[in-house]
Formats: structure tokens, C-alpha cells, sequence
């Protein structure tokens, strides 16, 4: 069986200073690099919104960073903006090893739907391909590491294992937002859901 690392979303605005930092989101890219060279492939996925992605708070006058709302495709975390396309804040973090990648997975450009998981976009039945590059060069058993635990880390393992592929956690090398105790519903879901977690 082949493996490969599922590097989610390791970007400037995800790392201290960015628009949506995530609390030491930058510790895990040394690691990160130094886990590459055991994998058969690595893939990077990134976050690549147009400008006045339906997404962001400033979308919907009135709206509250970080609040609910209510879209076709169900609840929607409204955040800041983040990862627009081309921009500083969308380019994977400067240290990070991404000449190494085999492929990148960009997601969350269709301006009406947000997109977590490296499988799927948030309506849950659109899919970025990533399936079907996995299982035609034979990629069964996924780690995953990155950005954020709780959200994009969250979604892509539990998808992974709903799939039927064997799906990691590399907890310590990634690092949660951790909205109202969201990163502990996260981790027991991805336990529910068949992820394993190893060190």
C-alpha cells in the first residue's frame, strides 16, 4: 500500500499574523517538512477565495466575524477575509517545503459555496478530484497534517475515512481555532469516524 501526506492548508493567513490566525500555526511546518521524505506523495491543499467570497463577514452587512449564518447548502461559519486569490495572505507559508508536493488542490473558489475538505465543498456533493487522483495512483492510506484541526483538518480526514481510504491524524503536527470547544467535538468526531491518531 502506498502513502501519502495530506498537508492541509499551511498559508500566511493561517499563521500568526495572518487574517485568520491560527494559534501557532506556524510550529508545525519544521515538522511538517521533516515528515515529507517518508510519504510516496504529498499533497498540499489551499485555501483560494475570490474577493467577497459568501464566506466572509463582510458579505453580509451587519454580520459578525465568526457568527452563523444560514446558506442553501446548511450552516456557515462567516469568517474573516481570508486566502483571496493571489493575494500575500494566500501563499503557503514561507518556510513550508512545497517543492516537494505532487499535487496542489486549490478550494474554496466558488464564491457561493465555502470549502473545508480537500474532497468536498461544503454542499457536501461537489467534489475537487481528489478522490479520484488518490485511487488512480493507488493511494489508500492518507496522513493528515495542517491547518486548522478543528475545520479543513477536520473535514478532509472524516471525508477520507467515509471514502474507505485508511485516514491519520498527525495531531501535533497541526493546530486548531478552536471556536467554542469546537476542537474537541472535532477530535471526537474524527474518532467516530474511523480516523486513527498516531505521533
Amino acid at each position: 500500500m502506498s502513502d501519502a501526506l495530506i498537508i492541509i492548508d499551511i498559508q500566511k493567513d493561517f499563521c500568526p499574523g495572518g487574517a485568520l490566525a491560527v494559534p501557532e500555526g506556524d510550529l508545525i511546518v519544521a515538522g511538517v517538512n521533516e515528515l515529507m521524505p517518508e510519504y510516496d506523495a504529498v499533497i498540499l491543499t489551499q485555501d483560494w477565495h475570490p474577493a467577497g467570497h459568501s464566506s466572509f463577514a463582510s458579505a453580509h452587512p451587519g454580520a459578525e466575524v465568526m457568527s452563523l449564518t444560514e446558506m442553501p447548502y446548511g450552516p456557515q461559519v462567516l469568517w474573516p477575509d481570508h486566502c483571496i486569490q493571489g493575494s500575500d495572505g494566500a501563499h503557503f507559508h514561507p518556510d513550508l517545503a512545497v517543492d516537494r508536493a505532487d499535487l496542489i488542490i486549490r478550494k474554496g473558489y466558488n464564491p457561493a459555496i465555502d470549502s473545508y475538505s480537500a474532497f468536498f465543498e461544503n454542499d457536501r456533493t461537489t467534489p475537487t478530484g481528489l478522490e479520484g487522483y488518490l485511487r488512480t495512483r493507488g493511494f489508500m492510506r492518507l496522513t493528515f497534517v495542517g491547518l486548522a484541526t478543528d475545520f479543513c483538518v477536520n473535514f478532509s480526514a472524516v471525508d477520507a475515512a467515509h471514502l474507505g481510504f485508511e485516514a491519520i491524524l498527525r495531531p501535533d503536527l497541526c493546530r486548531g481555532i478552536n471556536i467554542e470547544g469546537s476542537l474537541a467535538t472535532a477530535m471526537e468526531g474524527m474518532a467516530q469516524a474511523g480516523v486513527s491518531f498516531a505521533a
